[in-house]
């Protein structure tokens, strides 16, 4: 029977059916092509930048994309330093590379109105380690101290037999009250001997010793 002759020995409403049934189907053939055909794809750009905690030293870029320098200095080497003498607030600090001695004068609260800062090289290179000794107007007398980098140790050692109170109170550690006991130990009992000895004078203990011996001669 041709096709023609089937449609036609059908009911209204076997035919209303059928017509139903290919409408559905071409509706799925046709989602299921529009599906297999190739999407364009969005590529999304670059995160935005996430500011980052503020860091002391860190780059003026920092949060804004550029990067962060944690570090102390571009080598991420910090020079540690003592700094003690005729300064307002003596002790060990922390320097980036390339500081000078002018720097570490300045973070001790700068010197005193009576400090001798002819006696520095204030323009020299701070070394890692190195003690500086902003000495008070007068001079420390001494010996020069034998490979002293400039500026470091004021350059010289006291000589504790003949230096004055004044002088003695240029050491670290060393007080009016210390000052006045070295000279009156070495009136009672002459010169010292070494520097060692030192350590009978009253105040003086093994560690004020220690921090003395590199400073000191006798």
């Amino acid at each position: 029977m041709a096709l023609k002759e089937r449609l036609d020995s059908l009911s209204r409403g076997e035919l209303a059916g059928l017509i139903v049934v290919v409408a559905l189907t071409l509706v799925g053939v046709g989602l299921w092509y529009s599906r297999s055909l190739p999407r364009p794809v969005s590529v999304s750009g670059p995160s935005p930048a996430v500011s980052s905690p503020s860091v002391p030293g860190a780059s003026p870029f920092a949060g804004s994309g550029g990067p962060v320098v944690g570090s102390p200095s571009p080598s991420g080497v910090a020079l540690v330093v003592d700094v003690s003498g005729w300064v307002r607030h003596p002790g060990v600090f922390e320097f980036p590379a390339g500081s000078r001695v002018i720097d570490a004068v300045k973070e001790a609260g700068g010197a005193k109105s009576n400090a001798d800062l002819s006696a520095l090289n204030l323009a020299a290179l701070l070394i890692d380690g190195s003690q500086i000794i902003v000495p008070k107007q007068g001079g420390i007398v001494g010996a020069p101290i034998p490979g002293a980098s400039p500026g470091a140790a004021g350059g010289v050692l006291v000589n504790v037999n003949t230096a004055t109170e004044t002088e003695l109170e240029t050491l670290t550690g060393v007080g009016p009250v210390l000052g006045a006991a070295i000279v009156q130990y070495r009136t009672d009992h002459g010169p010292f001997t070494s520097v060692d000895q030192l350590q009978d004078v009253s105040g003086i203990g093994p560690a004020t010793l220690e921090a003395l011996r590199p400073q000191v001669t006798v």
